[in-house]
């Protein structure tokens, strides 16, 4: 076990038999998930409430943590297993005490999804002035993880899910200027900024945490109309293919690309269940299989760039993002 354990993950597609149309529910691959316990950040909308449906329609005790729980409840309301809690990614205090509540039942975590996010929006700063997406989509997800770790390495095989996005190929990281600083703020920018973060976090804690049994993934779910488009006009949405022609934000068609809520949380359900991806860790994934490495200058499309996979841009960011915290990682 422990040879498999340590065994590099090619970031190349296994052939798993899935594909753009499988749905999360087919992604699941038949697993009961009786006793296991998973967290789901953004599991109240979108393909965060998908996910949470599938997980805890298999077996599973579902936390989902949400800003305003009271909002999240009428979302919720018809799923078994779910438990409401708050937690704000952009306040490490809310961070920390939504992981001291958990570790103080005592109960190990198998899943955690890193799901909610935000994306494109108007330049914005959290309390210690860094800049929101980056802040949101990684770093409070980073502190998540750390002070979860305890809970993770309770028993062998938890899996950590990071929802990255095609985005990524806009932009790798400014280790010189991650919160924009001193360079011009552009909001997709730093959204691609802050989904290369989400993946090279895969790659970072998978290679520290594989030795306690945890396993990471980074995942591009595909184009899907939920409320992380709610920064877009409507004229981005339309370039986009996403409005009709009475206004509704939908798509016309669907392809490998673009997708419904069920077959957007497929691949997310898979990296966190699956047993295709047991022994296997620190990949981007896509389509329901590890995604295929592709050149820096491929034309945007289907694979992972090379900046969102590099491991010493992994060790960098690992660092920074340390600092940036002010948490030690226990591992």
């Amino acid at each position: 076990m422990q040879k498999k354990m340590n065994e590099l993950t090619i970031q190349a597609p296994i052939q798993s038999g899935f594909g753009p149309r499988t749905t999360a529910l087919e992604a699941l691959g038949g697993e009961d998930l009786s006793g296991k316990v998973a967290i789901v950040t953004g599991g109240y909308s979108g393909l965060g409430l998908e996910t949470v449906r599938v997980l805890a329609e298999a077996g599973a005790t579902v936390i989902v943590p949400a800003r305003t729980p009271e909002k999240a409840k009428d979302a919720v309301a018809y799923i078994p297993g779910v438990e409401l809690e708050s937690l704000d990614l952009l306040d490490p205090a809310s961070i920390d005490a939504f992981a001291n509540r958990f570790l103080a039942t005592n109960r190990p975590l198998h899943i955690l999804i890193d799901s909610a996010g935000i994306m494109a929006s108007p330049l914005a700063r959290d309390a210690r002035g860094y800049e929101a997406q980056f802040a949101t989509n990684h770093l409070g997800h980073f502190q998540l993880a750390a002070r979860l770790w305890p809970a993770l390495i309770k028993d062998e095989g938890a899996r950590v899910v990071s929802v990255s996005s095609r985005g990524h190929a806009i932009s790798g990281i400014d280790f010189n200027d991650p919160l924009f600083e001193t360079r011009d703020y552009e909001k997709w920018t730093a959204y691609g900024q802050s989904k290369t973060a989400n993946a090279l976090f895969a790659v970072e804690l998978d290679k520290r945490g594989k030795s306690y049994g945890v396993r990471a993934f980074s995942v591009h779910p595909g184009s899907i109309v939920t409320d992380l488009s709610r920064n877009l006009s409507d004229d981005e949405m339309r370039a986009m293919g996403a409005l009709d022609e009475q206004g509704q934000r939908v798509f016309s068609e669907y392809n490998d690309e673009l997708k419904n809520i069920s077959e957007g949380a497929a691949t997310i359900v898979w990296c966190a269940v699956n047993k295709q991806l047991e022994g296997k860790g620190g990949v981007y994934c896509e389509n329901v299989d590890i995604a295929q490495a592709v050149p820096a200058d491929n034309p945007r499309g289907p694979g992972v760039k090379p900046w969102a996979t590099n491991p010493e841009f992994a060790e960098q960011l690992w660092h920074l993002s340390e600092k940036l915290t002010g948490i030690k990682f226990p591992v």
